[in-house]
């Protein structure tokens, strides 16, 4: 599998750029919300999100470079991903992500919260100073659409009823809504048309759906090691994914060992059996397909170029990570 920092070879040194600017961003007002910023922006990750604004930017802008506000952009971007990382662990109780102790493990859960909101808010200041009113508009819904996807998560723990239709507006709400908006937001600082910039938003909602169904696809078959938490975690949460959905439409009893909410010994592995057993996991494979297509199919309103090609291996390493 091609790493995902590979796929950003056109926008490396601006990659490099951005990690320096992100702990100047947060300023040193506060000790401790220093150091969450060291913890938080010098853990690295793969900085997708960030990585395709400034893709999407090089890919309009071309022979030009890429001006301050498409880099101001891929921050604010970065920001709010993180400052939502930040509120998803202490609401999922997580005390690592991908390996490294979540912020609240060391902090506690109060000072992770107003580092959260001290992100967001930074990220909302440096957004109004872009002076774009449709880019401002259009950040600020995601930070709305964060919040309603993780209530609407939490409102839904253990419901068998929820549609894949329920499933993946949460899914937009909580991944795909900020790689959507951001994309769009990218392609309207370079002044494209209309047309492109819905089609910039279109690639960013079907890219990110993919990778969320991909991830959700991971909790069941990869290792503990690889995900950094056990796997079936979400499962054992009460998140029902893709493949549990899928899978209830063929094993009845899962039904019942969801709404006893694994109370019984050997409930959750006699769910990760039934899981494994049905066609869950193949369907929602074929749905992260979908999705990454259509993502795909949108970036042909874009001329070719060396950024565009990243764009189109972004999707492709996606579904990647399932093999």
């Amino acid at each position: 599998m091609t790493p995902a920092t590979s796929l950003f070879t056109p926008v490396e040194a601006d990659l490099r750029i951005l990690a320096d600017n992100l702990k100047q961003l947060v300023g040193n007002r506060h000790p401790i919300l220093c150091a969450a910023a060291e913890h938080l922006f010098g853990a690295g990750g793969k900085r997708i999100r960030p990585a395709i604004v400034l893709l999407i930017s090089r890919a309009i802008m071309l022979e030009q470079d890429i001006t301050p506000r498409h880099r101001r952009l891929a921050e604010i971007t970065e920001m709010i991903h993180t400052a939502s990382l930040v509120h998803d662990d202490v609401v999922d109780e997580s005390n690592m992500r991908r390996g490294v102790p979540t912020i609240h493990s060391f902090v506690g859960n109060r000072i992770a919260i107003l580092a959260g909101d001290f992100l967001f808010a930074q990220s909302s200041w440096y957004l109004a100073n872009l002076d774009n009113l449709e880019v401002v508009k259009l950040l600020s819904e995601v930070i709305m659409d964060l919040a309603s996807g993780e209530i609407q998560q939490g409102l839904s723990r253990f419901d068998t009823e929820i549609s894949i239709e329920s499933y993946l507006e949460k899914s937009y709400y909580k991944t795909a809504s900020l790689i959507a908006n951001s994309s769009k937001a990218a392609g309207l600082l370079g002044e494209v048309s209309p047309g492109t910039a819905e089609h910039l938003y279109n690639y960013g909602r079907h890219l990110g759906l993919a990778f969320q169904i991909v991830d959700d696809i991971l909790d069941f078959t990869s290792t503990t090691d690889t995900l950094g938490k056990p796997v079936g975690s979400d499962l054992k949460s009460g998140h029902l994914t893709a493949p549990v959905l899928f899978a209830l439409e063929e094993k009845p009893y899962l039904e019942v060992l969801i709404k006893r909410q694994f109370a019984q010994e050997g409930d959750l592995e006699q769910a990760l059996e039934l899981i494994q057993d049905s066609q869950g996991i193949q369907r929602s494979r074929e749905l992260a397909a979908h999705h990454a297509k259509l993502a795909t199919e949108h970036l042909a309103a874009l001329p070719p170029s060396e950024s565009h090609q990243a764009l189109l291996n972004i999707a492709e390493y996606n579904l990647s990570r399932l093999y």
